[in-house]
């Protein structure tokens, strides 16, 4: 049986999200906005919760397409509030399609999401030594200042907390705790 980090139940979508996404590097500013959707819709919620309605967000989000999304209608607007299938908050539904005008002013700016995120890294992975439950941090100083950075562009539903899981997600750091598996291979 493979050491997985503490957080992981034994549900297979967790499993299966922790073994092959997790903490991945992800360059792709397709992937990166899916995340930041995703991100926004968790905060207050269980990850898992979201895992769970992964695919319905995809569908519902016409497959997190932000030059889609950024053009949303009122009527898409309702349309998402009534689908049971996501989670419907009007204010999360707002700042997904907000989002999506910013990240493409981003794009401009900086030619791609990815580089104008990873910047902050200088384009490498933080890998952190994490021994134990108690050392992963919820936020860090470089996910407050990006927070703020993104905050300061027209962004919404970016919190630290949010961002710093956004950064989890997406490989920019490597919190897998160093009894993990996956601590060695990412």
């Amino acid at each position: 049986m493979k050491n997985r980090c503490f957080w992981v139940s034994n549900d297979p979508l967790y499993i299966e999200y922790h073994d092959n996404e997790w903490g991945v590097p992800v360059y792709d500013d397709e992937k990166l906005f899916e995340f930041l959707i995703l991100e926004t819709f968790q905060a207050g919620l269980s990850w898992i919760t979201v895992l769970k309605k992964r695919e319905n967000f995809r569908i519902a989000f016409d497959n997190f397409d932000y030059k889609k999304i950024a053009h949303y209608s009122e009527n898409k607007y309702e349309e998402l509030l009534q689908n049971a299938g996501i989670i419907r908050n009007k204010l999360k539904i707002k700042a997904t399609i907000s989002n999506a005008k910013s990240f493409m002013k981003v794009q401009e700016e900086f030619g791609t999401f990815s580089k104008y995120i990873w910047g902050f890294t200088n384009g490498v992975p933080i890998k952190n030594v994490l021994n134990k439950r108690e050392d992963v941090p919820a936020t860090t100083d470089l996910s407050d200042k990006i927070s703020k950075d993104l905050k300061k562009r027209g962004f919404k539903f970016v919190g630290s907390t949010v961002i710093y899981a956004h950064m989890q997600a997406t490989g920019m750091v490597n919190d897998h705790t160093t009894d993990c598996f996956r601590y060695h291979e990412v």
